[in-house]
């Protein structure tokens, strides 16, 4: 005799409807999307089979870009996946770089600074106008004093009890140091200027070093996965030479080596070229964003320009010494300066207005209601004549000398730089080219190569040492290809910059 729960017993229609009608819903979606789970759909395509003995394989390690998914190297990391990515040329980037580096804006908000200080002190030559009022309270001497003659304020500076001064003053420094600082500020404004400019041809060697090595880098990856690819086919290779009996089980174990070794690398380029998008990136954007993709080729053709050339154009357009002779000419009225302290200065002040005890243009006096103008004018003209000053003047004027001589010997070490570095940068991009086409034949033979030591071991004409070492000179030869591109570029922008003429592309 069972036991029953009321609870349940009341219960358990409801449980079975449910139960049928879920059965029913799980058949019409299975009957809708006429597909099997995939276990019944490989038991069903597949016959069975007698399981056979096959060597172990081990799985190929995947690279990063296998192991997780990460975004796209060419897409923002906010962006959407497909968003059409912003093609970037050389001089796209340069553009984008002279407005977001925050270095060079700051050359250029120098020169900014010095040319207002120019300006001011120019102004500091001409008249100057100004409107001035005043009222001035003085305390009464009293009645008594007034009938003794006496004057009729305490303070006897002062005309009247209230004083109302309304006057415009037009005034004029003559002054010989005010002279040599305007010319001083010229030429500071000039080394300014020179400054910005340097700066400007320095962020182009920046760029041009950031740019292409996202080139390079991209140029590495590709050959990166090559070597994954060719790794991965030389280890089954093997495999099924060694299940035929062809070769050893060493070789096997030589070419999995080779295959996590050629892999390795595949995750070092990825991470390279990682980081030269976001080198780049931080250069150029004002926000961090990968969302682009480099136009210009890193191999595409830039000749070199003759040395008599680069000798030309940077005896006349390099900045370096163009700081350097407006330092000197900067030294030189500074020195002017600092000896106008010997000279007078002239000074002249005209005034036009009221200077009396009511405000308003005309006084009326009781008697007769007589009116007297208060409009009037003066002139002031003071000749300061320096006399003595402990010395401080011989004093300025030989801090003054030292700063020029030491502005000369600048100029004497800059201008021998200029032929030292123009020697020297030719020489470096001259030396990168004639390589280049070196490394690039490197590259050609080292594939050759490594297709024909494949294809002999094959054949079992050579051993699995000689294509271990086939692939190795392949990804080395291409990947000093890639530097040896970079490289010429960088030298090329480099020497380029003592003329401020770019013929990059």
């Amino acid at each position: 005799m069972g036991f029953s729960c009321p609870k349940c017993v009341n219960k358990a229609p409801a449980l079975l409807v449910l139960a049928v009608l879920g059965g029913a819903l799980c058949a019409q979606a299975q009957s809708q999307s006429g597909d099997a789970s995939p276990l019944e759909q490989q038991s069903q395509q597949q016959p069975a089979q007698a399981p056979q003995a096959q060597p172990t394989q081990p799985a190929p390690p995947q690279s990063p870009a296998q192991a997780t998914t990460p975004p796209a190297a060419n897409q923002s990391p906010t962006s959407q996946p497909g968003s059409s990515a912003l093609r970037l040329t050389f001089q796209a980037a340069l553009e984008l770089a002279r407005k977001n580096s925050a270095q060079f804006q700051a050359s250029v908000t120098n020169f900014g600074v010095v040319r207002e200080d120019r300006a001011q002190a120019r102004d500091a030559l001409l008249p100057s106008v100004n409107y001035d009022n005043s009222a001035i309270y003085t305390q009464s001497s009293g009645s008594v004093a007034a009938v003794a003659g006496a004057p009729p304020v305490v303070f006897i500076a002062n005309n009247a009890v209230h004083e109302y001064l309304s006057q415009a003053n037009v005034h004029e420094a003559i002054d010989v140091a005010a002279f040599a600082n305007w010319r001083r500020s010229a030429a500071a404004a000039a080394v300014a200027r020179a400054q910005m400019e340097i700066a400007a041809r320095g962020l182009v060697v920046t760029v041009a070093q950031n740019y292409y090595k996202v080139g390079a880098a991209e140029r590495k990856l590709e050959t990166a996965r090559r070597g994954g690819e060719e790794g991965d086919r030389f280890f089954k290779l093997t495999q099924e030479l060694e299940g035929g009996g062809e070769v050893a089980h060493a070789d096997v174990i030589k070419a999995e080596l080779q295959m996590q070794e050629r892999h390795r690398q595949l995750q070092e380029a990825e991470l390279g070229l990682l980081n030269a998008r976001l080198d780049l990136a931080v250069l150029i954007f004002p926000n961090l964003n990968l969302n682009f993709e480099i136009a210009d080729d890193l191999h595409a053709a830039a000749p070199l320009p003759t040395i008599e050339d680069i000798q030309q154009r940077s005896t006349h357009d390099n900045p370096d010494l163009r700081v350097a002779l407006e330092a000197v000419r900067q030294a030189r009225y500074d020195v002017f300066s600092a000896r106008a302290g010997y000279f007078p200065a002239l000074t002249f002040d005209y005034f036009y207005g009221i200077d009396a005890p009511n405000f308003g243009v005309n006084t009326v006096i009781n008697p007769g209601n007589q009116k007297f103008s208060n409009l009037g004018s003066s002139a002031v003209v003071t000749l300061n004549i320096p006399i003595w000053n402990w010395g401080s003047t011989q004093s300025k004027v030989r801090q003054a000398e030292l700063k020029r001589e030491q502005a000369k010997r600048e100029l004497s070490l800059a201008q021998r730089k200029l032929v030292a570095e123009i020697q020297s940068l030719y020489a470096e991009a001259s030396t990168a080219f004639l390589e280049l086409e070196g490394l690039r034949r490197s590259t050609e033979l080292a594939e050759e190569s490594l297709r024909l030591v494949t294809l002999r071991y094959k054949n079992g004409e050579s051993t699995v040492l000689e294509v271990v070492d086939a692939q190795t000179t392949f990804a080395t030869a291409n990947s000093a290809y890639q530097d040896g591109a970079l490289r010429y570029r960088v030298a090329l922008t480099g020497l380029q910059t003592l003329t401020g003429v770019s013929t990059t592309p």
